[in-house]
């Protein structure tokens, strides 16, 4: 189980804000350094939706920004910032298998759709109109958002932002194309089973985000993997394969032309996942040659 969980970690752009309490110390930093003889890259793991308590950020984090020439993001700063994306994302979502929304869903789903929607406030009939995968997605963000989580303070959007006043390079690993496409592609049982999780999450209150969130800010790579992940990775093993797998396969040629250029770092910021686990472009790079070390001074505390 846990789709939602792995989408919270893929999207890379979001629509929608009891605030979190104020932290006293930077969150620990998932970044990693990838070298080979004479280049590097830095691998730093992204919330895409943070409070203005997660910053400032680590010293760690700072040093590999202004030691980097050029950033990378899961979408360039263009895309992720075009007005025009929700647009994109909700013209892939609408309904075009025959029958209606509730015949998917069936009696039950369909309930506990129509009571979020009243409790609400959202237009149910609007709704209807999509496919499941986008409701989902809409539910899990408001909820977030109602935790505080905002997507304009995510470190994506942090480091984007940040480039631009350093007037340093960034570009995009993938195109927004390609991440909906995965969203629409998910099949109609994977569809109404996001669904289905989204407003189980919803339905149990903020718990679950908040340990999620704490442990991003631990730097708790083990506990992220096993919370957001392996469950999928058993339980729906080509979902997890479309969703992470491919995708960071996709990635590393792209990453190791960085690593080609001589002289020239690059800070790759991305959904924390994408770091985490075999799977991950950390030890995928790393059975390939590359030295990699975590950087983190304060796990050496």
């Amino acid at each position: 189980m846990r789709t939602t969980r792995l989408f919270l970690a893929f999207v890379a752009a979001a629509f929608l804000p009891v605030a979190m309490p104020a932290r006293a110390e930077p969150p620990v930093p998932l970044l990693w350094k990838v070298s080979d003889a004479d280049s590097s890259i830095y691998l730093l793991g992204s919330f895409h939706m943070l409070t203005r308590d997660d910053y400032p950020l680590a010293a760690d984090v700072e040093a590999a920004f202004a030691d980097a020439e050029s950033l990378a993001f899961e979408l360039s700063p263009e895309e992720a910032n075009s007005p025009g994306l929700p647009a994109q994302m909700a013209r892939a979502a609408l309904r075009k298998r025959p029958g209606t929304l509730q015949q998917d869903l069936g009696p039950q789903l369909w309930s506990r759709l129509e009571a979020y929607a009243k409790a609400n406030g959202l237009p149910l009939a609007q709704l209807a109109a999509f496919d499941p995968w986008f409701i989902a997605l809409s539910v899990s963000l408001t909820e977030m958002a109602r935790m505080g989580l905002d997507p304009a303070l995510g470190l994506d959007r942090h480091f984007m932002d940040a480039a631009a006043r350093a007037g340093k390079p960034a570009a995009g690993l993938e195109q927004a194309s390609g991440q909906i496409a995965v969203l629409a592609g998910m099949t109609a049982l994977e569809q109404t089973q996001m669904l289905a999780e989204s407003l189980e999450q919803a339905e149990q209150g903020p718990r679950e985000l908040r340990d999620m969130h704490a442990a991003w800010r631990a730097g708790d790579a083990e506990r992220l993997w096993n919370r957001m992940a392996a469950d999928m990775k058993r339980d729906y093993p080509a979902l997890y394969r479309r969703i992470n797998v491919e995708r960071n396969d996709a990635w590393l040629p792209k990453l190791e032309r960085e690593l080609a250029r001589k002289d020239d770092d690059v800070l790759v910021v991305v959904g924390a996942l994408h770091l985490l686990g075999g799977d991950g472009v950390v030890e995928k790079l790393r059975a390939r040659g590359y030295r990699v070390e975590r950087i983190c001074s304060a796990c050496a505390r």
